[in-house]
């Protein structure tokens, strides 16, 4: 009975409404659809061009701008791509994380480190200058944080790297992705990891000291 009522609201108003545009003579409409369906028939060759450019354009801003960006992680301070360098290149995530088998820390890589080979490759690519700016005045580069650790949790890369535990268990695809996503990890996900590979599971001695 709602339904039926606020369905015949809703039409009252659009007759209304139609009255008030019309000025009471709501035939005009009818009138004026005659006369614009005439005017598409006339310009129909226009129109299809113009629809198919509007089309064209709207899948090329889609591809282009908007389908990167889907389900991808926060733009960076620089574009940096782990797909084109992990992925592509193949290059070993240990040599930009140096630390990462001899620390808590995996180590964020300083300019220095990008610029050992952007120096020589692709050294003016606008990417690039923005290195050798940060080079230049001796600032880091901004990187903005992906995977987050709660603050009572110490994880130990080191140990996991030892024990050969590889990145793609707990980053997931780096070597296929551009931008990574933004990632917080849980306790339950430790937990079975642990269990699974029949690792420590005293809350002292695996994470929480």
């Amino acid at each position: 009975m709602e339904i039926i009522l606020a369905s015949l609201t809703l039409l009252t108003l659009i007759f209304l409404v139609i009255l008030v545009g019309t000025k009471g003579k709501p035939l005009v409409l009818i009138y004026q659809f005659q006369s614009f369906t005439a005017q598409i028939v006339e310009n129909k060759i226009q129109l299809l061009i113009l629809s198919f450019l509007i089309i064209l354009i709207s899948l090329l801003t889609y591809f282009y701008y908007i389908m990167p960006n889907v389900d991808a992680g926060p733009i960076q301070p620089i574009a940096f791509s782990h797909r084109l360098h992990a992925g592509n290149k193949k290059i070993d995530c240990r040599f930009c994380h140096s630390y990462v088998d001899r620390s808590i820390h995996p180590g964020i890589p300083p300019v220095e480190k990008c610029l050992f080979c952007h120096n020589s490759i692709i050294p003016q690519h606008p990417e690039i200058r923005k290195e050798h700016n940060h080079f230049n005045t001796q600032t880091p580069t901004p990187w903005k944080k992906v995977f987050y650790v709660p603050e009572h949790v110490m994880f130990n890369h080191e140990r996991h790297i030892k024990k050969e535990v590889q990145c793609e268990t707990c980053h997931g695809d780096v070597k296929g992705t551009d931008r990574l996503k933004r990632h917080e990890f849980k306790m339950g996900f430790c937990i079975q990891c642990h269990k699974k590979e029949k690792a420590n599971l005293d809350c002292w001695l695996s994470c929480h000291n």
